[in-house]
């Protein structure tokens, strides 16, 4: 292969089985035109691409080389690239790509513009056709950032550059000031990364999720019976409750770092790949926030695309406040409310602690259209909390106390929900692991 694909090459071997790599078009090299007439060629023209497979799936995979020609992306370089989506379209398989480049070459000008631009073309035709993971290993700027945007899934190797416009050139900012391009940035603030890390903890994310990409159904190693203990401490954290219930309680988490309060990721429940979707209390507050339901949003949107039924795990009792707010959260729960309306995949809602007002309603609720609604006897459901519909409804004189008690079981219960058939069935803890895949089997 030589040493000057070894960066690239090293990538690929990281991620993919064992000797099951196999390159194709190795000997592409840049074709002349007005502007690199006495461009030196080089094997490769600065991407590796080809076939091999994760725990036994195909996958194609692109992984461009700083070390040649930069990694710039040419007319020949691009018609590599196109070439893996085309191949993977054929057969179905995810595509995985590894970005380290330097932009578009700029000898080959207007050649290079358009083939950045026949690049993210396909990446966007094919968005929800076939699974796209992208992950930003070296540097990723200006349009080329659009592509890891586009994937489904984005990772990122720390020390990597993903970038619109460098930090130093952003008024007022320096790297060293707030690095907007780095993976913690990313992450964190931007939202854009679904995980980061070293590369070897990156292509271990990867392996993970392509592993939970539906495939086929797989036997089921867990018990679908298996007692969903010490879910009573963990209500408040979707996460927590996710992993409870899941086969071999494995949670695949996404976007961890970005918008908390909102829980994304994956599960298999009896061999069956399930989208995550729910609340985590921050701060001891069960809110929706603007960046929480782009967040939520966006991925019953991906479960959709790729049939994968959905779980929303509810714990939510009011909108976060703020100015901030005030601008984006309209739209940002119009978005949400319409992924959850529009899907057209199985889902369920699990309502834990509790589920107070229009939040609660907004998260996948029986009027969204929610095919079953799960909450335990101990959860807490209705308009508003006892406390502050006592304050309410209490007036001079009244005993406020009596008012919040009464309030509390008649109308800030899960049983009484259930009662007006806004709550199919009230499950203990141990057993919502296997109320949840009865469910789903109804649709299969």
């Amino acid at each position: 292969m030589g040493n000057d694909l070894s960066q690239a090459q090293a990538r690929i071997n990281a991620l993919l089985d064992d000797n099951s790599f196999v390159e194709l078009q190795s000997l592409v090299t840049s074709r002349n035109t007005d502007f690199n007439l006495d461009a030196k060629k080089e094997p490769s023209d600065g991407v590796i691409i080809g076939h091999g497979l994760v725990d036994g799936t195909l996958v194609f995979v692109f992984s461009q080389n700083a070390d040649v020609l930069g990694g710039t992306i040419g007319e020949m370089h691009a018609k590599k690239i196109l070439s893996v989506y085309d191949m993977a379209l054929k057969v179905g398989a995810p595509v995985i790509g590894f970005i380290d480049c330097g932009g578009v070459r700029l000898q080959e000008s207007f050649d290079a513009l358009e083939a950045l631009g026949s690049v993210i073309e396909r990446a966007a035709d094919v968005k929800g056709v076939i699974p796209q993971l992208i992950c930003v290993a070296g540097n990723c700027g200006g349009g080329l950032s659009v592509l890891p945007a586009l994937a489904d899934f984005t990772f990122m190797v720390d020390g990597a550059k993903l970038f619109i416009n460098s930090p130093d050139t952003i008024s007022g900012n320096s790297s060293d000031k707030c690095d907007t391009s780095s993976a913690t940035f990313q992450f964190e603030e931007a939202g854009t990364v679904d995980m980061h890390g070293s590369l070897a903890e990156v292509v271990s994310s990867m392996r993970q999720v392509i592993s939970m990409i539906p495939n086929d159904i797989v036997e089921a190693s867990d018990d679908l019976n298996r007692a969903a203990e010490g879910l009573e401490g963990k209500l408040t954290d979707a996460a927590a409750v996710a992993t409870e219930l899941a086969d071999n309680r494995q949670f695949v988490e996404l976007k961890a770092g970005f918008a908390k309060e909102m829980v994304t990721g994956l599960i298999k429940l009896d061999g069956v790949t399930i989208g995550v979707v729910g609340n985590r209390e921050v701060d001891g507050e069960a809110v929706l926030s603007a960046a929480g339901c782009e967040k939520a949003a966006d991925f019953v949107d991906l479960c959709d695309m790729y049939e994968i039924p959905v779980l929303s795990i509810t714990n939510v009792a009011a909108f976060k406040s703020c100015t901030c707010q005030e601008k984006r959260l309209p739209r940002a729960l119009s978005q949400m409310t319409q992924r959850f309306v529009d899907a057209s995949v199985p889902k369920i809602n699990l309502i834990t602690k509790q589920g107070y007002g229009t939040p609660y309603v907004l998260m996948n609720s029986k009027s969204l259209g929610a095919d079953l609604v799960y909450a335990f006897e101990s959860t807490s459901v209705g308009a508003m909390e006892a406390s502050k519909a006592a304050k309410i409804l209490a007036d001079n004189g009244t005993d406020a106390a009596a008012i919040e008690k009464d309030y509390a079981e008649l109308q800030d219960s899960a049983l009484t929900a259930a009662a007006h058939g806004h709550i199919d069935r009230i499950v203990s803890m141990a057993d919502a692991r296997k109320y949840i895949i009865a469910g789903f089997e109804m649709f299969f």
